[in-house]
């Protein structure tokens, strides 16, 4: 068992980039930037939903959701990382550990879910306008971003008790900056062939149900925006889609690379770019892909703008 300060130390280290000392400024520099845009875009969208009569839709309302959970996913790893890049302790307490684990996977497994009834809410806007207000209905929104909610956080249960259940006999070196499933599995001294199975079909669960609503719902935008005549119509239909698809690619790309191949494929340098790229990167691209494709957000945010400054 490592030692710390002459005492018994129960926690884990966590290794991040310390083998490259000469990419850790750069690294801090870099990301304090990218976090610090992730907290100012994804609060401008919670705050333009709320005070914008016009974003006050179930569109908005999902994503005032994605934005505030892309905050607390960010949040719940970044700044730890920024202190770890700065200074020689590298530890985590066990409770740290653990709880930055189920809170990290909860949110991961909560935008899972989400963006598959984002991908339902287009299809109710574009395949049934006439009765869109009344299939997404207030409560109905409230009820489903709810469920995403549960859902996730219960999955996030299963999966860190599952992780933490496996003996490691004393490995506490983390060869990752952040506490995940693959990097802890390796510190396991029995098979855990068993574990894996189990942790892959849960998240093979948590995936491949909001693909294949996913799928499903896109299938039918496009056959219903393919009838429509105008070309204006068309453009128009598929513009509201964009975004929702860009950000989709973006997170079920680095989600799939990094819980659902082999193990014996899993490199841990690959790993921890990937686990940077969306545990920052995705983060704060999302509000930046749905401003810039969005006219009614990019309108409501001059609207503030110019009212704030008619004020003064």
């Amino acid at each position: 068992m490592e030692q710390k300060n002459g005492s018994s130390f129960t926690g884990f280290i966590l290794l991040g980039f310390s083998d490259r000392p000469q990419l850790e400024l750069v690294l801090f520099v870099v990301l304090l930037i990218f976090y610090l845009f992730t907290l100012l875009g994804n609060t401008t969208i919670i705050a333009l939903s709320h005070l914008d009569p016009h974003l006050q839709t179930p569109m908005y309302f999902f994503l005032s959701n994605l934005s505030f959970l892309d905050l607390c996913y960010t949040t719940s790893t970044v700044p730890q990382l920024l202190v770890h890049l700065r200074g020689t302790d590298k530890s985590i307490s066990f409770g740290g550990c653990v709880a930055q684990m189920f809170v990290s996977l909860g949110l991961g497994c909560t935008e899972c879910i989400l963006l598959g009834v984002m991908a339902f809410d287009r299809y109710a806007a574009i395949c049934r306008p006439l009765h869109y207000t009344v299939v997404m209905h207030p409560r109905l929104c409230a009820l489903m971003a709810s469920a995403s909610w549960v859902i996730g956080f219960a999955n996030s249960l299963l999966q860190t008790v599952l992780t933490f259940l496996v003996p490691r006999c004393g490995r506490n070196k983390i060869d990752h900056f952040l506490c995940e499933v693959p990097p802890l599995l390796k510190l396991a001294c029995v098979d855990t062939t068993a574990n894996e199975s189990e942790l892959f079909f849960l998240g093979v669960i948590i995936l491949l149900i909001p693909v294949a609503l996913i799928t499903v719902s896109y299938g039918r935008i496009v056959r219903a925006v393919l009838r429509i005549k105008s070309s204006a119509g068309q453009r128009k239909a598929f513009g509201t889609c964009g975004s929702h698809i860009t950000v989709v690619s973006l997170f079920y790309g680095t989600a799939i690379y990094a819980y659902l191949q082999p193990s014996n494929n899993y490199s841990q340098d690959q790993g921890k770019f990937v686990s940077l790229f969306y545990t920052i990167v995705t983060p704060m691209v999302n509000p930046v892909i749905y401003t810039l494709r969005n006219k009614d957000v990019t309108g409501a945010m001059r609207k503030v703008l110019c009212r704030d400054h008619d004020s003064r």
